[in-house]
């Protein structure tokens, strides 16, 4: 199983969402909230290619983005070989 990373805020739904699809497929991930860490925001940035809205999710070194771009992926069956592979 790879390492999935998200960084978050405590105010985004979405990424209450993308939590709970996560928590639900029984996948453990690092949350790193980028509201009271201005060292976690820059890294976000830098590794998101300078996308500032939260979340975003990576899965091992894969930027998958936002929670919209996790649940396509779920929808078309492309999350969990994404995650074991």
């Amino acid at each position: 199983m790879k390492t999935v990373e998200i960084y978050t805020s405590p105010l985004c739904g979405y990424c209450h969402a993308a939590k709970r699809l996560l928590t639900e497929k029984g996948i453990s991930f690092a949350e790193f909230n980028v509201s009271r860490d201005p060292t976690k925001r820059q890294e976000m940035l830098t590794r998101a290619n300078g996308r500032h809205t939260v979340p975003q999710i990576f899965i091992g070194e894969v930027h998958v983005g936002g929670y919209d771009e996790m649940a396509s992926l779920e929808r078309d069956g492309k999350l969990d070989p994404m995650l074991a592979a």
